[in-house]
């Protein structure tokens, strides 16, 4: 699995005609991704649990996200993944191996940038549904509804946190019936991140097997 970009958070554009949506959920959007792209860069924790069809095993995964305008790096369960605008690698440590693919922000996938900025105006309709309390924080929930039905998803749910305007969870139901019960926390504003963050380097890695998939 790569987080975001086959999945979710976990890699977050099809070429739409803008879709109506609820005017109080777009000002809620509106302000979270205004409030990103106010930051140089961001640090992020978070946590995903992955739920499938009956008797499947419950699947939990913990990691980081740093971002710098569309690159960012990804720690996650025995997973890297690094992408520097115009290469994304995937390293998993169990075997060894890291898989290079082309970065493509037309792709029809969840990139960190894509969760944490607008890419609902162009990709799905959004919804309104109320405020709930989760964690001890006050959270809007709002329901996106993808306007493509070649997605990969058919719902996600956002959480949006109402005292600091960031994205604190939510779920995305994808078509096979596995469900992604995300949070994030601990966000830190415009930490200090090299470029060199944001690109694999195999001489870390001695006898990494590389797969080009470009």
């Amino acid at each position: 699995m790569r987080l975001f970009t086959t999945t979710i958070l976990f890699t977050f554009i099809s070429i739409l005609l803008f879709a109506q949506g609820d005017p109080k959920a777009k000002s809620i959007l509106d302000n979270v991704s205004k409030k990103v792209k106010t930051l140089k860069s961001l640090k992020a924790n978070f946590s995903i649990t992955i739920t499938g069809a009956k008797n499947a095993k419950t699947q939990v995964k913990k990691g980081v996200v740093y971002m710098k305008g569309d690159k960012y790096y990804v720690t996650l369960s025995g997973q890297e993944i690094y992408c520097d605008n115009k290469t994304v690698w995937t390293y998993m440590k169990e075997s060894n191996e890291v898989q290079v693919s082309s970065f493509d922000p037309n792709e029809n996938t969840f990139t960190p940038s894509k969760l944490f900025t607008n890419f609902y105006d162009k990709e799905y309709s959004y919804k309104y549904v109320g405020e709930q309390t989760v964690g001890g924080k006050k959270v809007d929930v709002i329901v996106l509804t993808p306007t493509n039905r070649t997605k990969q998803f058919t719902k996600v749910e956002l959480m949006i946190d109402k005292a600091q305007s960031v994205v604190a969870g939510g779920k995305m139901y994808e078509k096979n019936g596995n469900v992604y019960t995300y949070t994030v926390s601990g966000y830190t504003p415009n930490p200090a991140l090299n470029d060199n963050m944001f690109v694999f380097n195999a001489k870390k890695f001695p006898n990494v097997e590389v797969v080009d998939l470009r």
